[in-house]
């Protein structure tokens, strides 16, 4: 830690009894107070500590501007680690201590509104840039106060970028306008990190400009480059325990929105049973995101999540038949690099009724191989 950093402790309280925002000429006159022998550039450097800890993410500000980096991550006062899009890699950073990286917490946390003290120990929050805060205290957390941060995309990415970047064989990317253009209702898979969203946004660029998208999140993260995007938000309980908008009730209301497609952002709960039934009443197109391992995995894990919307599992096949063609899985390699792995088609069985995931196309870096689901893969796409 810096000089700077560690003595600001020293410089807030008198500054804090100004009762306005303190100009760099107050900060100098402390500084002399305090014994500090005062140059411009640590008079600059001062200001700027003071900025980001009031306003800003502190310490961790110069992290989020990097090039590329997708999460910064800390785990108590030692461990700070980011993600440029090759994987969680250690900085050279430090807290003071736990206190530290609390106060932190809980002021990104107090920007939106929300609570973290020991009565709400955990917060999942967006700022107002865009980036997801989520924070454990070290009450419940080893080794300390834990804090991940999800910057949002600098930028925009085609299915170009994903080509000229080596997660997507150009005939890949062929396979997939394809699936956009001829209206096929379709999921993302992937893990945490894998690039769910960054894909299906991507995606949502392909869809006519005359169109209209209806996109429903729990944190708003989809940014598709697309003229007539319509994004709802959910909305958490406040400190009353009132007030949450669930995804559910935003689904539906996109229903009345007159949507030419209807996407959810992140299919996590009971909303999948709203998102089918939409998708089996004319809303062709439709699409979203699940976490899965692979695309194999996805009928058990909608599943699980239908349960949790009261749906049995005999309907959720009849709904999923019905509903939904494709799951376009991604995953990360052993570097991280991001890779769009292929698509599968979804078929029932004809004996037991269940829907599963028959592989159609494998994109690996030689190109493009047949699955056993190629044939139901063409059909979809040319009618």
């Amino acid at each position: 830690m810096s000089h700077v950093t560690v003595e600001l402790d020293r410089l807030r309280p008198r500054l804090a009894e100004l009762g306005r925002e303190a100009r760099p000429a107050d900060v100098a006159a402390e500084m002399r107070r305090l014994g500090w022998v005062v140059t411009d550039e640590l008079l600059l450097s001062t200001v700027e500590a003071l900025r980001r800890d009031a306003t800003g993410a502190g310490v961790l500000e110069p992290l989020l501007a990097l090039p590329g980096v997708t999460d910064v991550l800390v785990n108590g006062p030692d461990q700070v680690f980011v993600d440029r899009g090759h994987g969680l890699e250690q900085v050279a950073l430090a807290f003071t201590d736990d206190d530290e990286v609390r106060r932190l917490a809980s002021r990104l946390a107090a920007r939106v509104g929300r609570r973290l003290d020991d009565s709400a120990p955990f917060v999942d929050a967006r700022l107002p840039d865009g980036t997801r805060v989520h924070a454990v205290l070290g009450t419940l957390a080893d080794p300390g106060t834990c804090l991940s941060l999800r910057v949002p995309a600098g930028r925009r990415f085609s299915l170009e970028d994903w080509v000229a970047v080596g997660s997507l064989p150009p005939g890949g990317a062929e396979v997939l306008r394809r699936l956009v253009a001829c209206r096929a209702a379709f999921l993302v898979s992937g893990g945490t990190g894998s690039g769910k969203t960054t894909l299906l946004a991507s995606l949502l660029s392909l869809v006519p400009a005359h169109e209209r998208l209806l996109v429903v999140e729990d944190s708003r993260e989809l940014a598709p480059d697309h003229p007539h995007c319509v994004r709802l938000e959910g909305r958490p309980p406040n400190a009353e325990g009132a007030g949450a908008v669930s995804l559910s009730d935003l689904v539906r209301q996109a229903l009345r929105m007159r949507p030419d497609r209807v996407v959810l952002g992140e299919v996590r709960g009971a909303e999948l049973c709203d998102l089918l039934t939409a998708l089996n009443t004319g809303h062709e197109g439709g699409c979203g995101t699940v976490h899965a391992n692979s695309a194999d995995d996805v009928p058990a894990r909608l599943e699980a999540l239908a349960a949790l919307g009261g749906m049995g599992r005999d309907a959720l096949h009849s709904q999923v038949a019905a509903a939904l063609d494709a799951v376009i899985h991604i995953r990360r390699d052993a570097a991280g690099l991001r890779r769009v792995g292929g698509v599968a088609v979804l078929v029932r069985d004809p004996g037991s009724g269940y829907v599963t995931t028959l592989p159609a196309v494998h994109f690996g870096p030689a190109g493009l191989t047949k699955g056993p689901g190629s044939a139901a893969l063409e059909r979809l796409l040319g009618r």
